[in-house]
């Protein structure tokens, strides 16, 4: 039985994450800002709502309850999406993406850094339209470059926790039919949660920083 922490665990992939690992038996903390009543209905799972994780406050207060040493597995779940051409594109959005999907986690990281165990993994769940050789189609720009700078922080700190013998496992979920992509996807969130736990579940120390699609596919930078 592991200890899980989700961000983003209202809804959509997080929820989905929830679930499956709960139901496996694990002990899961599901944050959020806000909670739902589909993750209330939830068993065996700690709620942790009113969490933003732009705040420094409320992020060092997360840490603060959930204590040294007490996680297995945190999974930097939590991000938006805000769709942009180069005719389109709202600097102001650009911003917001790059705070809630790039500075955001590394907020979270650093703040729960104690509280990973010794052998503990770290997911990232970013995008393939992070990837710069894979963008074959443009737009998006505070989408990519959010995702772009979440990857690139995910592989810092898969070199900068091998001495802490901490893995970081770089995913791509699919693309999900969830809110957040207006329920356009190939596939569903759960189906995409079994996918990423397989990955998850699969990183070693010697596989950490790799950039992988949830399928296993390795993706390029």
């Amino acid at each position: 039985m592991a200890s899980v922490l989700i961000t983003g665990a209202n809804r959509g992939i997080g929820l989905a994450l929830a679930r499956r690992f709960a139901g496996r038996g694990d002990q899961v903390i599901a944050v959020c800002r806000q909670s739902s009543p589909e993750l209330q209905q939830l068993k065996n799972v700690r709620v942790e709502s009113d969490v933003d994780v732009t705040s420094d406050r409320a992020v060092a207060a997360l840490a603060g309850k959930v204590g040294a040493r007490s996680l297995d597995l945190l999974v930097l779940n939590a991000g938006i999406l805000r769709g942009d051409g180069l005719d389109s594109v709202e600097l102001k959005d650009v911003q917001e993406q790059l705070e809630v999907n790039a500075v955001a986690p590394l907020r979270v990281a650093l703040a729960l850094r104690a509280a990973l165990k010794p052998g503990a993994k770290i997911a990232t769940i970013t995008s393939r339209m992070g990837s710069i050789g894979d963008n074959g189609s443009g737009g998006y720009y505070g989408y990519r470059m959010s995702k772009a700078a979440m990857n690139a922080m995910a592989m810092s700190l898969s070199r900068d926790l091998k001495p802490a013998n901490i893995s970081v496992a770089v995913l791509h979920p699919g693309m999900v039919k969830t809110e957040m992509t207006g329920g356009h996807g190939n596939l569903d969130a759960d189906e995409s949660a079994r996918l990423l736990i397989e990955r998850i579940d699969a990183l070693t120390p010697e596989t950490s920083g790799t950039f992988w699609h949830a399928s296993g596919q390795v993706l390029p930078w």
